[in-house]
C-alpha cells in the first residue's frame, strides 16, 4: 500500500518516543485543500476508525482512512536532512499535478477542493 524509507521510519520512531504515549499509530491521509486540491496529512493517533486500514510498515503501525486509501496507494514517504533542517518528502505515483510550493496535488480520479493561493 505505502512505503516508508529507513530514514522516515527512524525519524517517525524518534518523534513517537518524544510523544511518550503508549499505543501510538501513524495516521497517513489526504484531505481537500491547497492550490491543487488535495493535501497530505500525517500524525499520531491511538484510535482506529471503522473505515481505517491498519497495516504494518517497517515496524510501524499505520492507519489509512477509507477515503484516502486509493489516493495514497503506492506512496513513498522519505525523510531528508539538509543544512536548512529536515523534512518528510512524499512521492505519489497517482499525482498528476502539484502546486508550485509542492504541498498540494491532484490525481486523475480526484481533484479535491482547490483553494486560492
Amino acid at each position: 500500500m505505502i512505503t516508508l524509507t529507513d530514514a522516515a521510519v527512524s525519524q517517525i520512531k524518534d518523534m513517537e518516543a518524544e510523544e511518550g504515549e503508549e499505543g501510538l499509530k501513524l495516521r497517513v491521509g489526504v484531505k481537500g485543500g491547497g492550490c491543487s486540491g488535495l493535501s497530505y496529512g500525517m500524525g499520531f493517533d491511538t484510535e482506529k476508525n471503522e473505515d481505517d486500514l491498519e497495516i504494518e510498515v517497517n515496524g510501524l503501525n499505520v492507519l489509512i482512512d477509507g477515503e484516502s486509501q486509493p489516493i495514497v496507494k503506492g506512496l513513498v514517504i522519505d525523510y531528508k536532512q539538509n543544512m536548512m533542517g529536515g523534512g518528510f518528502t512524499i512521492d505519489n505515483p497517482n499525482a498528476i499535478a502539484s502546486c508550485g510550493c509542492g504541498t498540494s496535488f491532484r490525481t486523475a480520479a480526484n481533484v479535491g477542493t482547490p483553494e486560492d493561493c
